[in-house]
C-alpha cells in the first residue's frame, strides 16, 4: 500500500473541516451584506433603467436601452461627464504634485513637524456638508473672500466664484483640492518613512545632489504608493456629489453638474427614475472599467511584485 492511498487521520479531517467553517462563518455574514447592499442594488438600478418609469406607479412601459440613448446625447450628461474628468485631469496635475511637496517637506525632522502634519490633515477630518455650506458662505458675492481681497488692494480680483458658468468648476477644485490634499499628504508621508534614509545617504555619498537622490532613489521607490493615491483621486473624483451640490447645487446653468448629481436631479428632482437608473448604472459602469483597466495596466506591477516576494 502507497502512502498516497493512506487516508488522512480522522483527527486531521476534523481540523481541517474545522477551519474551513471557522473561514466559512467570518466570510458569510461580509458577503451576505455585500450581496444585499451591493449586489442586489447594481442589478435592480439596471433592471429599472429598462422602464420609463417615475418611481410610484408599476414597471409596465419598457423602453429597452432608450433611457441610455437619451443619457449619452443629453447635453447636460456630457457637461457631467466632462467635468469630472476635468476634476481627475487637475488632480493629478496639481493636487497629487502639491500633496508629494508638502510630503516630502514634513519628512523632514524640524521643530513643529507633528503639528504642520496635524493642521494639514484637518480638513480631511470636516464632514463635506460641512465644508460646502462653510465656502459657500465664505464665497458669496461681498463675503468674506471678496472683503479679505479688498482689505488687501486686491479687490479687481473678487469674482461671482460659484455664479460665473466659467469660473465655477474651477472653484470647486481648488475647495475639494483644500479638502483631501492632507489625506494624499498622509498616503504620500507614510510611503516615504517606509523608505531607508540609507538609500539616499548612500547616493549623496556617491556625489548625488539631493534632487537627483529624490528623482533617482526616493521617487521610483515611491512609485506604488504614488499609483496607489491616484488610484483613489480618480475614483473620488467619478463618484464627486455632495461637496458640490451643497455648494451649486449643479449650477450655474448645470456648469458644475457631475456625473452623480444628473443621477440625483433625474430620480428625484424629476422622477424619472428609469432615466436616474440609467444614469446610475452608466457610472457604475464607468467606474468599474477605470478601476479595472488602472489595475491592469498600472497597479498590476505592484500586485506582481507582491506576489513573487511573497513567494520567493
Amino acid at each position: 500500500m502507497t502512502v498516497s492511498t493512506i487516508d488522512r487521520p480522522p483527527h486531521r479531517r476534523r481540523a481541517s473541516r474545522t477551519a474551513w467553517l471557522t473561514i466559512a462563518a467570518f466570510l458569510l455574514p461580509a458577503l451576505l451584506l455585500y450581496a444585499v447592499f451591493v449586489l442586489v442594488p447594481v442589478v435592480q438600478a439596471a433592471y429599472y433603467s429598462l422602464f420609463k418609469w417615475n418611481g410610484l406607479q408599476p414597471l409596465t412601459d419598457f423602453i429597452g436601452l432608450r433611457n441610455y440613448q437619451l443619457a449619452l446625447s443629453n447635453g447636460v450628461f456630457q457637461t457631467s461627464i466632462a467635468n469630472n474628468f476635468l476634476i481627475i485631469a487637475l488632480s493629478l496635475t496639481i493636487q497629487i504634485p502639491f500633496s508629494l511637496g508638502l510630503a516630502v517637506l514634513l519628512n523632514r525632522r524640524f521643530p513643529g513637524r507633528a503639528l504642520f502634519r496635524l493642521v494639514f490633515f484637518l480638513p480631511y477630518v470636516l464632514s463635506e456638508t460641512i465644508t460646502g455650506i462653510v465656502f459657500r458662505l465664505m464665497l458669496q458675492p461681498g463675503s468674506l473672500v471678496d472683503a479679505g481681497l479688498g482689505s488687501v488692494g486686491l479687490g479687481s480680483l473678487a469674482r461671482d466664484w460659484l455664479g460665473d458658468s466659467t469660473l465655477v468648476m474651477f472653484t470647486v477644485f481648488v475647495i475639494i483640492s483644500w479638502k483631501y490634499f492632507g489625506f494624499h499628504m498622509i498616503i504620500l508621508l507614510a510611503g516615504l518613512q517606509g523608505i531607508p534614509r540609507e538609500l539616499e545617504e548612500a547616493a549623496l555619498i556617491d556625489g548625488a545632489d539631493r534632487r537627483q537622490a529624490f528623482r533617482y532613489v526616493t521617487l521610483p521607490l515611491l512609485g506604488p504608493t504614488i499609483r496607489l493615491s491616484v488610484f483613489l483621486s480618480m475614483i473620488g473624483a467619478l463618484q464627486l456629489f455632495d461637496m458640490v451640490w451643497v455648494m451649486t447645487g449643479g449650477g450655474p446653468l448645470n456648469a458644475s453638474s457631475t456625473i452623480a448629481i444628473a443621477m440625483f436631479k433625474a430620480g428625484f428632482k424629476s422622477t424619472q427614475m428609469g432615466y436616474g437608473s440609467a444614469i446610475a448604472v452608466i457610472l457604475f459602469v464607468l467606474g468599474l472599467v477605470v478601476a479595472l483597466a488602472y489595475q491592469r495596466f498600472v497597479l498590476r506591477r505592484d500586485v506582481d511584485g507582491a506576489l513573487t516576494t511573497t513567494a520567493g
